[in-house]
């Protein structure tokens, strides 16, 4: 009797994150592939700093990356917002599949809405980006920084501790959290972090051709997604900046074309800075770099700490 591989894809252990993990694990089963998902703890599920004191972007996937390599596992699922846009030596970003929904959402107390929250109100967000869009758009409310999965953070809302929080949409919708969402941000007046609902699958390089992990990958792949993820990835790493910077970005591909545009906020709020480019999705790369350059032009880059 013939025995055949398990396929490990490693993940952060949070509700959110092995919920995201299984879905790919699903697909690459129903591609024929037998898989086992292997819970991890990162650096940034045990610390409860602030992320940019915890070093920004990266300290979600270093232990994940880390057990990659080793061999404890033949795969890691990230939430690609949380990769750095270097890419790490011996692994590749072999699929992403369809883009979930990109806006942000506020989860506020009695069906409130930005518009509606009333002057002082506590806004709970762990981002230096939504933090900004918050002074900038409503310099009345209180920004309160914070930490902790999706759970927690409602519950700031629930227990009265916050008037609201802002988060991803896509996150609350893979864990059948909708209900809490009392609006939704736009994507045309509140750009979100790049790559927020795309999930990114890396493997070792070894693996990402001629095996069958990377034919079962390569079915699960989304072109489009992959465009408008590196297009606004491309806009960030010319700007030289990780998720301590307040920058959003937002590409979409529609009849062929792939449109980026990007946006840079003072921190303290009150001013931002925003630029498009469109073309082909082959382009992507280098449109993300021209909105980018445009940006810098424009001044942006005195706000961005990196």
């Amino acid at each position: 009797m013939t025995t055949v591989a398990v396929t490990r894809i490693g993940t952060r252990a949070s509700r959110l994150a092995r919920t995201q993990t299984q879905t790919v694990a699903d697909a690459l089963t129903a591609a024929g592939l037998r898989t086992e998902v292997a819970p991890m703890t990162s650096e940034g599920d045990r610390n409860r700093a602030s992320l940019a004191s915890l070093g920004g972007t990266g300290v979600f996937a270093a232990a994940l990356r880390t057990a990659l390599l080793e061999g404890e596992c033949d795969a890691v699922v990230h939430s690609l917002k949380d990769l750095p846009t270097t890419p790490h030596p011996g692994l590749v970003v072999a699929a992403t599949p369809a883009r979930e929904d990109a806006r942000d959402a506020l989860c506020a107390r009695d069906g409130l809405t930005l518009a509606t929250l009333p002057a002082g109100a506590r806004v709970g967000t762990g981002s230096p980006r939504r933090a900004a869009q918050v002074r900038t758009a409503r310099p009345d409310l209180e920004v309160v920084d914070i930490r902790g999965n999706v759970d927690t953070r409602l519950g700031f809302v629930s227990d009265g501790e916050l008037d609201a929080v802002i988060l991803a949409a896509a996150g609350l919708r893979r864990i059948g959290r909708a209900d809490a969402i009392t609006a939704e941000l736009g994507l045309d007046t509140w750009p979100s972090a790049p790559g927020q609902g795309v999930l990114a699958v890396e493997v070792r390089e070894g693996d990402a051709t001629g095996t069958p992990l990377a034919a079962a990958l390569a079915g699960i792949h989304d072109a489009d997604a992959w465009a408008a993820a590196t297009a606004e990835r491309s806009l960030l790493a010319t700007l030289e900046a990780g998720c301590a910077a307040p920058v959003g970005a937002t590409a979409t591909v529609s009849d062929g074309v792939l449109t980026v545009s990007g946006s840079a906020y003072r921190p303290g709020g009150g001013e931002s800075r925003t630029a498009s480019a469109s073309g082909r999705p082959d382009e992507a790369a280098a449109l993300g770099s021209a909105v980018a350059a445009d940006l810098i032009a424009a001044g942006a880059d005195a706000w961005i700490t990196g």
